[in-house]
């Protein structure tokens, strides 16, 4: 584990809300030099703290207006692997995020749809056909109040 003090957090805090800053930039809004804010920020990618630097888009303003939460027990334990199924799933282009978790379902899935019936398609025809997909249980996002920032 890395030891981070103040300017390293506020780095962190300034890359999440945009990772498209130059170094130059950051420093000059932290206080540091260019080249010790470029050291600092190749230290924390080194370490693992910054794992990549994502393009977020508007999934809604590409015409998909529904997000779904999905749970899915696989019905099948130990006759089809976790990785077949992950490897299954990831393959779907609506589905963004893929999760394995401890609880009432094995799987949490984040999937984008341009409406209902667009989500119910891809819930029976892509979903529901992968290897060891059993009972699933759907949440519709209403709204998103609090983006992904740092810890």
């Amino acid at each position: 584990m890395i030891e981070l003090d103040d300017l390293d957090r506020q780095i962190l805090r300034a890359l999440v809300r945009d990772a498209t800053q130059s170094a130059s930039a950051l420093g000059r809004r932290i206080g540091l030099s260019q080249p010790a804010t470029w050291r600092r920020i190749k230290r924390l990618e080194e370490a693992g703290v910054i794992r990549g630097r994502q393009l977020r888009v508007n999934a809604e303003a590409l015409g998909f207006g529904v997000t779904v939460f999905l749970g899915v027990k696989l019905a099948t334990k130990g006759r089809v692997s976790l990785e077949d199924f992950e490897r299954a799933v990831s393959a779907i282009p609506e589905v963004q995020t893929v999760e394995h978790v401890l609880g009432l379902y094995d799987y949490r899935l984040r999937i984008v749809a341009r409406n209902l019936a667009d989500f119910e398609r891809v819930l029976r025809r892509r979903i529901m056909t992968l290897p060891g997909a059993g009972q699933v249980e759907a949440n519709v996002l209403l709204s998103e109040e609090r983006l992904a920032g740092p810890i």
